[in-house]
């Protein structure tokens, strides 16, 4: 094949290396417009696994980039005047200019044909495309390649928040890894830093765009931008300069990350690789792992492919979960710094867990693997700010208090509807359902919605409160709860609203009885769907009368003996249907802003809590994303809630998302809806619970000691396992985790077989 790769950089490189090596005959030219030893980076960084992936593809170059190596497993975060170190991270950077050099010696000794010094504008990339078999597009994040044939690769290019700029210095930080966070007059600004030589290290300096802007970065020229910057960070640099090797950049060189992702990697003949096909941003450091495992991908499916149609097809198939994948980390992490300011107030422990852990490619076992020693002291960090000071058991295991209310752990069981309930009674299907939950250890157990009328039900095997009957039902319940177990129930009570009337779970969600459908009311005249009925838009006596059906369902579930009550204000049932946008269309004092759109809700919130008894917690679940854009709730929009509700008195936000539209648009995926209570609860300084697709320990100790909630509900795994925190405690070894006294046998045989690793299935 006759292969055209634009751009010599790494990715072009090194697939003109592999394609090589694969064949001989292959006629492989790179086309660079830079000089040979010209280079605009400071140093890369690569992990064990990718130099692992060079030396199984071509021994000779793997060997002699390891000679240039410089190793490190240390990360040290410098916060508050406290430097914080862990260990077990191995890492290893090689300098840009001295890879690029390696990489085209051996790109020379294969007879590889570089063109230095040849710029590719749109009528040559054009010549190029008709004159080779392949034309390779590594020509970096601003691809003239991509820019070309735009129409094509269809390219989503987003401007992140932040500005940095890439600067380099011989004070070499070579014992770790370092993080720099540095609070100046204009704001905060921190610093990225790593040795790639013996001698020379990466600085990276990044700040928000309002802090740049209070500098007056942008007028500066570069020399007057890095006086500034080794004044802020003068006390770590040891009298060593910072330097740029960006002087052909006019102004201060200061830029913000473009994240690029193309719908499309190749058109005809044309493929993209490394930075022109997608970008991943250098706090995660993955830039060149990916150009380069890249390169080895597409040469492998060059050569084992029918087609070269054939081979591109699955190259892109191969390669776009990875990327994917780590863009997802790569925004994760890009948004930690991007939100630094809700962190900078942490204690330097905490802060240095939700820096370790901010692209969720880190978890807590995983760093109890890499550095047990640290990770321990942080556990016992968390235990005692909890007040538990002799303990080091998981952050999931440490106590919890709401006003009186006193929880044994973090972990609690979620809302999960069982549409079992008759004529709004629960039944002993509930008293089953819930007493094996709450024997299951849990700290909090929840009901499902109950409702505050008959017409408030979703579907008519709803449970309710408003029949002395149910209270009789529940109180049943809590009295075993109370008298059996340690745990604490909470009674989430709410009105359906639009999404009333409809059939059970099982059946069709959402979707209207087959017959005898009820009346059913809303903020709005707006149905929940084409096929659900009309609401009747709710006057001031409907409203009236609903808040008092809420009142009368609490001082109902205050006798029945609930610790804990919360408001169902999300998910568009009644109280949602007046928050979000997207289903209020009211012109009265009820509609339009969102003070107006909080008016009716708070009325009713506030009524609660005049006749909740002052000991007992009261909470709100919001949907914190309509996931419709700026035409719904917004997390921005979510902060301004919680602030509200905190006003009101609520002691905990139940953080959710969606489901108020079928319109909505969601991003799913582990903990997706995390961010929002981590963003809440470090913004509206209130208590939150992080809710959605949370199923490990893992993930629960991570959300927990990183301050991103307060409490962490687990809903299916609940349904799969009641026992699920007696079964994890003991896969943890954590035997302070108390089981019912009959099933204290259980308990000892299953943490033995633990501790061997066995288990029962």
């Amino acid at each position: 094949m006759r292969i055209a790769c634009l751009g010599g950089g790494p990715a072009g490189l090194y697939f003109a290396i592999s394609m090589k090596l694969q064949d001989p005959s292959h006629e492989m030219v790179i086309i660079e417009r830079n000089r040979a030893d010209d280079t605009f980076g400071w140093g890369v960084v690569l992990s064990d696994e990718t130099l692992d992936n060079l030396a199984a593809n071509d021994p000779v170059s793997a060997e002699r980039i390891r000679e240039h190596f410089a190793y490190w497993d240390d990360i040290a975060v410098v916060h508050k005047g406290v430097k914080t170190v862990s260990t077990g991270h191995g890492f290893c950077g090689i300098g840009r200019r001295q890879l690029l050099i390696l990489l085209q010696e051996r790109a020379r000794e294969l007879s590889v044909e570089m063109r230095f010094e040849t710029d590719a504008t749109e009528d040559t990339i054009e010549q190029y495309r008709k004159e080779y078999d392949l034309v390779l597009a590594a020509d970096g994040l601003n691809s003239r390649t991509r820019q070309t044939y735009a129409e094509h690769f269809k390219p989503d290019i987003d401007v992140r928040a932040c500005k940095f700029v890439w600067l380099g210095t011989h004070q070499t930080f070579n014992d770790a890894f370092t993080f720099i966070f540095e609070k100046t007059e204009h704001g905060w600004v921190w610093a990225h830093a790593y040795q790639f030589d013996k001698d020379t290290a990466t600085f990276i300096v990044e700040c928000s765009e309002a802090t740049w802007q209070a500098f007056g970065f942008g007028e500066m020229n570069q020399q007057e931008s890095i006086t500034v910057c080794e004044q802020i960070f003068a006390k770590h640099l040891d009298d060593h300069a910072l330097m740029t090797n960006a002087n052909h950049i006019r102004g201060s060189a200061w830029i913000n990350f473009p994240r690029v992702l193309c719908e499309r990697w190749s058109y005809e003949n044309v493929v993209l690789m490394g930075d022109a096909a997608a970008t991943a941003h250098f706090s995660i450091g993955s830039g060149s792992k990916l150009a380069l495992e890249s390169a080895i991908s597409l040469a492998n499916c060059l050569h084992s492919e029918s087609s070269m149609q054939a081979a591109v097809t699955r190259y892109e198939e191969e390669r776009r979960f990875e990327v994917l994948r780590l863009q997802s980390a790569a925004r994760n992490s890009t948004e930690w710094f991007e939100q630094i300011e809700r962190y900078l107030d942490l204690d330097p422990v905490q802060f240095n867990y939700s820096l370790l852990t901010r692209s969720q490619r880190i978890s807590h076992e995983n760093l109890r693997v890499r550095d047990p020693q640290w990770l321990e002291s942080a556990e016992r960090w968390f235990q005692t700010q909890a007040g538990n000071p002799d303990s080091a058991r998981a952050p999931m295991f440490a106590p919890y208090q709401l006003r009186e209310m006193k929880l044994a752990n973090r972990v609690v069981v979620s809302p999960m509807a069982q549409y079992k309930a008759i004529n709004g009674s629960p039944t002993d299907w509930h008293f089953s359902h819930y007493a094996e939950r709450a024997k299951g250890g849990a700290g909090l157990v929840y009901t499902e919605m109950t409702c505050v009328s008959p017409t408030g039900r979703i579907t008519p095997g709803c449970p309710g409160l408003y029949a002395p009957e149910h209270e009789a039902a529940w109180k049943r319940l809590c009295d075993f709860v109370h008298t059996e177990t340690n745990t604490k129930l909470c009674a989430q009570i709410g009105h359906s609203g639009a999404k009333g009337s409809t059939q059970l779970g099982w059946q069709e969600m959402d979707a209207p009885l087959a017959e005898g459908n009820w009346p059913i009311m809303a903020a709005s005249d707006m149905a929940w769907s084409a096929r659900n009925q009309v609401p009747k838009a709710m006057d001031r006596q409907d409203m009236e009368r609903v808040r008092d059906e809420f009142v009368s369902a609490a001082m109902m579930a205050d006798r029945a003996g609930f610790d804990m009550i919360e408001i169902h204000a999300a998910h568009g049932y009644l109280l949602s249907s007046f928050i979000t946008p997207l289903t209020n269309h009211r012109d009265d004092e009820y509609g339009g802003s969102l003070d107006n759109r909080l008016r009716y809700p708070l009325e009713v919130i506030n009524a609660v809590r005049s006749v909740w008894p002052a000991h007992k917690p009261l909470s709100v679940r919001i949907s914190a994303n309509d996931w419709c854009g700026d035409e719904g709730i917004t997390p921005d929009d979510a902060v301004e809630i919680a602030k509200r509700l905190r006003d009101a008195e609520v002691d905990i936000i139940d953080v959710s998302a969606g489901q108020t539209s079928t319109q909505a648009k969601p991003v799913y995926g582990r903990m997706f809806q995390t961010p929002f209570s981590d963003r809440i609860r470090n913004e509206a300084s209130i208590a939150t619970m992080a809710v959605g697709n949370i199923y490990q320990a893992d993930h629960v100790n991570s959300i927990l000691i990183a301050g991103r909630a307060d409490l962490v509900c687990i809903a299916r795994p609940h349904l799969a396992d009641p026992y699920w925190l007696l079964h994890v405690a003991a896969g943890l070894g954590d035997s302070e985790v108390e089981w019912p006294a009959p099933y204290r046998a259980g308990a000892e045989q299953l943490q033995r077989l633990a501790e061997r690793g066995e288990g029962w299935i």
